[in-house]
C-alpha cells in the first residue's frame, strides 16, 4: 500500500464537489441536555444510506479509472462503506463485491443485498488480514480500502469543512473504527483551526487507539466484536493509518457500553434520532467530559442499529 498523506484543502473541496449528487450536507444541532459544555451533533445518520460512509465511498469510487469501473470494484467492509459503494454504483452501473466479516450486523447485510452488492462472508480474522495488507492477500487494482485510501480520507474530511463553516469547536469527537473517518476529519480540522482538538472515541469492547497512544505504536489488544456496537473497534490500529493519527489526533477517549446505551436512549428521547452504537459513542464521551471549555462536536457516524439491540437498549436490558 502506498504511503497515506493528509488531504489538502483543494482535494477536500474537489471531493465535496464530486460527491454532491450523492451525499447531503448534514445538520449540526445542539444536544438538548444539561451538560457542563455545549455539545453539538453532526447528524451523519441522515445520509441517504444512513451513514457518513456515502461521502468517502462516493469519492473513492468516482476517483477510479474508467477501466476499473468497467470491471467492477471489491472492498472489505462490515457494511456501511460497502453500502456507500453500492448506492453510488447502482446508479452508475458498476459492479461491487464486498468481503464482509462474519460478525456483521444482519441489518447491514440486508441493506447490501437491496443495493445489489455481492456479499462474501468470511471469518473476522481473515477479513482483518485483508484490511491490514490487501496486496499480500492478493488484492490489487480494483480493491478500494475502506480506511487507508487517500480518496476515502478526502471524502471524510468534507465533514470537517461543514462543521467549520458553522462553528469553531474546541473539540471534535469521532468514533474510532478503522481510522479513516478520524484522520480525515482531524487533519482538515487542525489545518484550518490549529487550536481545535480531535479525539478518537472507543468503547471498552476494544481500545486499540488508546493502546497505540500508550505504546507509541500500534499494538494488539483484546477485542470483543459481538457487542451491539458494530462497525467500529479493531484488534489493532492499522499500520498505514498510524502516522496520520500520531500527527493529527490529540488522543483517545473510552466509554463503557452502558454509557453508549444511555446515549442512544437520550438521542431517541430528546431528538427522535436513532444512532447505531458507534454513532452514539462520541455522545457518551462528550456527556462525561468535565474538563476543558468551549463547544464539543460529536460526529454521529451512522444509524444502523439492529431492531433486537434497539429493543434491549430501550428496555435497559443491555
Amino acid at each position: 500500500m502506498s504511503t497515506l498523506t493528509p488531504p489538502h484543502r483543494s482535494e477536500v473541496e474537489a471531493a465535496r464537489e464530486r460527491i454532491a449528487d450523492f451525499a447531503i450536507r448534514t445538520p449540526l444541532v445542539r444536544l438538548n441536555c444539561d451538560a457542563p459544555r455545549p455539545i453539538y451533533l453532526k447528524l451523519e445518520m441522515l445520509q441517504p444510506i444512513g451513514s457518513f460512509k456515502i461521502r468517502c465511498a462516493a469519492n473513492a469510487l468516482l476517483a477510479q479509472s474508467e477501466e476499473i469501473r468497467a470491471t467492477g470494484v471489491v472492498t472489505a467492509s462490515a457494511g456501511n462503506f460497502a453500502q456507500g459503494l453500492g448506492y453510488v454504483a447502482s446508479r452508475l452501473g458498476i459492479r461491487v463485491k464486498s468481503l464482509v466479516p462474519d460478525s456483521a450486523a444482519e441489518s447491514k447485510l440486508q441493506a447490501l443485498e437491496r443495493l445489489g452488492v455481492t456479499v462474501e462472508r468470511i471469518p473476522y480474522r481473515q477479513w482483518w488480514s485483508i484490511l491490514e495488507n490487501p496486496t499480500a492477500q492478493g488484492y490489487g487494482a480494483g480493491f478500494i480500502h475502506p480506511c487507508a485510501d487517500s480518496a476515502v480520507l478526502a471524502g471524510n474530511a468534507t465533514i470537517a469543512l461543514e462543521i467549520l463553516e458553522e462553528i469553531e469547536p474546541a473539540e471534535v469527537l469521532v468514533p474510532y473504527g478503522g481510522g479513516g473517518l478520524l484522520t480525515g476529519i482531524a487533519a482538515t480540522l487542525k489545518s484550518e483551526l490549529p487550536n481545535a482538538k480531535a479525539y478518537g472515541v472507543e468503547s471498552t469492547a476494544g481500545t486499540p487507539l488508546a493502546a497505540a497512544f500508550a505504546a507509541g505504536n500500534p499494538v494488539p489488544v483484546a477485542f470483543d466484536n459481538k457487542t451491539f456496537i458494530t462497525g467500529m473497534g479493531s484488534p489493532q490500529v492499522l499500520a498505514p493509518i498510524w502516522p496520520l493519527i500520531r500527527t493529527w489526533v490529540d488522543g483517545a477517549l473510552c466509554v463503557e457500553l452502558a454509557e453508549v446505551a444511555s446515549a442512544i436512549r437520550l438521542l431517541i428521547k430528546r431528538h427522535h434520532l436513532i444512532a447505531e452504537g458507534a454513532g452514539a459513542v462520541p455522545v457518551a464521551a462528550a456527556l462525561a467530559r468535565t474538563e476543558g471549555d468551549g463547544p464539543i462536536v460529536c460526529v454521529l457516524s451512522g444509524g444502523h442499529l439492529d431492531t433486537s439491540h434497539l429493543l434491549q437498549i430501550l428496555q435497559e436490558k443491555l
